[in-house]
């Protein structure tokens, strides 16, 4: 039976090893860490649970197509609420602004804010929902290793409609003017790693799984999905291997024979990386067979790192929602210290999760589970000193925003940065979320998921296609699994 190694336990790991599974494929997943979900672990304490990363269930239609694949649905695993509001705006303080989950709401209140708004509204995301269907359909699914890929009919016949080559940025002004919902427009791309003016139209695609598709809660919180998708791969035979660091690859010729893992050799026929693409090439291969040199990661533009603070309240909050963001400084200003001058910013913006407004489970009766989370350059310095400069800057605009103390009642505090990243994840300069989706780095411009000089190393996850998110995360395990099964069924690669 043919053997495969899949390097890390996040969502393109799990996913990869699911599909592999699936096709009869005996699967080892070896896991740094004592628990799988990557960057999407949990931990508990003092009768709290924290989620450690995503916070936001968007484009449940990949969820629902990912589960298909083997006869099961989401709802198998978990339970599934819609947020309405989706989110909450903080502009100030006393400005808030709570975005309807419903259509006629969201009319409604573009209305309000800018009169006429509403019929560019409805345009902008009938737009967004064409863009969405054939990104997802027509581009998201390529395994990025051919500009033949892009030859597709649809996408050719319609791409002045996909916008590949305007920003986002200048697209949203097109339409809207106020600068309330231009910065409610462009918030999503944060997600992609780059600032609106970087990243190509085709990201409204963004706009339409936000405002159409909808923001949901997975009950119990986000390690739901890990535990739904572990619990999958368990069903399919596939081995989890945790606290396991791999620390080698051995290559033979063209090939890598296997992998020293806690200091011992295990011999594989395939290996799939789904940990850092960067840290595997440079510090698990010999240079001779690496496919990217150093300066090339070196001058790759990297997606946001963050620091965040997971805080226990021992009392309830009255002006958090679920989702709240605080776009109360200069959003430009808060980018350009992210990409274009890379240094902790002098005014950050910042978000909130709060699911204890939704789920009781994860925080003690009469207590709140609060998520920060400050989005920084990737690469910076990262010390005690400055964690703590930040968390009082964010502590007191927050104190000031929402008119409540919030200080004297943290029961529960730890933060996590660059140096949490690095160390539990190899992470790339400590980044949080992959590569920025800049025009220079989609689809076949992103680090490729063969290595074109070991005949049987793949690469799975956020520095790859198709880029940052869970879902997409979710799509380049399967994307890569596909893609290993072919070339196995057409060469017979196997040793």
């Amino acid at each position: 039976m043919t053997h495969i190694a899949i390097i890390g336990a996040g969502f393109s790991g799990l996913s990869a090893a699911c599909f592999l599974a699936k096709e009869g494929y005996k699967v080892t997943v070896f896991e740094k860490n004592a628990t799988a979900g990557g960057r999407a672990r949990k931990f508990e304490a003092a009768g709290f649970t924290f989620d450690m990363g995503p916070s936001w269930y968007w484009m449940p239609d990949v969820f629902e197509r990912f589960f298909q694949h083997f006869g099961k649905s989401p709802s198998d695993y978990y339970s599934l609420e819609r947020l309405d509001p989706s989110y909450r705006i903080v502009y100030g303080k006393d400005d808030m602004l709570d975005v309807p989950a419903s259509f006629d709401g969201l009319s409604a209140m573009f209305e309000q804010i800018e009169p006429g708004s509403k019929k560019y509204l409805k345009k902008f995301l009938e737009e967004g929902r064409y863009r969405y269907d054939i990104g997802i359909q027509k581009l998201v699914y390529k395994p990025g290793l051919s500009l033949i890929e892009l030859l597709d009919i649809d996408v050719i016949k319609n791409a002045y409609r996909l916008d590949l080559f305007d920003s986002i940025s200048s697209y949203i002004k097109k339409n809207f003017k106020a600068p309330r919902l231009i910065q409610l427009l462009e918030f999503p791309v944060l997600f992609l790693g780059a600032r609106p003016e970087k990243t190509p139209a085709l990201y409204s695609l963004m706009n339409y799984a936000d405002m159409a598709l909808g923001t949901w809660y997975p009950r119990g919180g986000m390690y739901k999905i890990i535990e739904g998708l572990t619990s999958l791969a368990n069903s399919l035979g596939v081995d989890f291997e945790f606290n396991s660091n791999v620390q080698t690859l051995t290559v033979t010729g063209a090939r890598v024979a296997g992998c020293i893992v806690n200091d011992n050799f295990r011999s594989f026929d395939y290996v799939v990386a789904s940990a850092d693409y960067e840290y595997v090439e440079q510090h698990l291969l010999p240079s001779s067979h690496r496919t990217y040199s150093a300066s090339y990661w070196s001058s790759r533009v990297m997606a946001p790192s963050c620091l965040i603070f997971f805080l226990g309240i021992n009392k309830k909050i009255k002006n958090l929602l679920h989702h709240t963001l605080f776009f109360d400084q200069d959003f430009k200003k808060h980018a350009d210290e992210i990409y274009v001058d890379p240094q902790w910013p002098s005014s950050p913006q910042f978000y909130i999760s709060c699911p204890s407004k939704t789920d009781s489970t994860v925080a003690p009766p009469g207590h709140e589970n609060i998520f920060i989370l400050i989005p920084v350059a990737s690469g910076l310095q990262d010390n005690e000193s400055i964690r703590e400069k930040y968390f009082d800057i964010v502590i007191s605009r927050l104190e000031n925003m929402i008119g409540e103390n919030i200080r004297d009642h943290i029961a529960f505090k730890k933060s996590y940065a660059h140096n949490d990243f690095i160390s539990d994840y190899n992470a790339f300069k400590g980044n949080a979320y992959g590569l920025a989706n800049t025009l220079r780095q989609t689809a076949n411009l992103k680090p490729s998921i063969a290595s074109n000089k070991l005949t049987n190393l793949f690469y799975t996850g956020q520095l790859t296609v198709p880029g940052p998110g869970v879902p997409p995360a979710l799509i380049s395990g399967e994307v890569v699994a596909k893609e290993l099964i072919k070339r196995h069924k057409t060469f017979n690669y196997s040793v």
